[in-house]
């Protein structure tokens, strides 16, 4: 028996238009590449106005479902792990600039996943992947006084070892984690006077992958992120 009141919550018409329209990609009624109908179309089948579909469309854009373009019928995406770890970027990206536990998850997320891809990448690296590895490590040496250029070619590093598996999940993952760490907590990557650090380490993990010994390969990058780790700690500490 129903001892309380469950009043029936009216949805906004863009909100029911949205899941329509959602539903039509879903059936597989819009295929990925194809253009989404007019708004004049999707105004006279849903007998509703321009705001309520512009609404909607952008909430499907919001969700990486399509894309729209000024001028041009917004085309429905092909979903793949980026575009499945860009739905989340934005809310990752205010958890950790309002909460430090959850930037030190993150950082312990990190150190886990990239002892697994460094193990991966030590038991499947062909030459090419060596070659890519060291070729990025050139570039970075080159970056030295260059602070942006520097991260990047880290953050390039990084997920080129992700990359070997392989898998284009574990690839979005790296990227992502490593764009949130960057964008909110680039201290995270760089300090004066460490770069030196950074580079004769992201040395040894070629070498580790080189030899295919996933244990060195794993102790190797658990000393490199640490470090990092460490370091982080004590300049927080020293600011506060």
């Amino acid at each position: 028996m129903v001892t309380q009141s469950e009043p029936i919550v009216r949805r906004k018409l863009s909100d029911e238009v949205f899941a329509r329209l959602k539903r039509m990609i879903e059936s597989g009624e819009l295929q990925p590449g194809d253009e989404m109908p007019s708004e004049r179309t999707l105004m006279e089948r849903f007998e509703v106005g321009r705001p309520t579909i512009r609404e909607a469309m952008q909430a499907l854009a919001n969700m990486g479902l399509v894309e729209i373009s000024h001028g041009e019928r917004a085309k429905v995406l092909k979903l793949t792990a980026h575009s499945l770890m860009r739905q989340v970027d934005v809310a990752a990206k205010i958890m950790l600039a309002g909460s430090s536990d959850s930037l030190e998850h993150l950082k312990s997320a990190r150190i886990f996943f990239e002892r697994g891809m460094v193990r991966e990448a030590a038991t499947r690296a062909k030459p090419a992947d060596i070659a890519a590895l060291e070729e990025t490590l050139a570039r970075q040496k080159d970056c030295l006084g260059d602070s942006e250029a520097f991260i990047n070619a880290d953050m390039a590093f990084h997920t080129q070892i992700a990359r070997i598996s392989g898998n284009p999940i574990y690839t979005a993952v790296s990227e992502a984690m490593l764009g949130w760490l960057k964008e909110y907590h680039t201290e995270m990557l760089i300090w004066t006077g460490k770069e030196n650090f950074t580079l004769s380490e992201h040395a040894e993990i070629i070498d580790c992958i080189r030899s295919g010994d996933p244990g060195e390969a794993e102790q190797a990058m658990i000393k490199h992120l640490e470090r990092s780790r460490a370091l982080y700690v004590l300049k927080a500490r020293a600011d506060g």
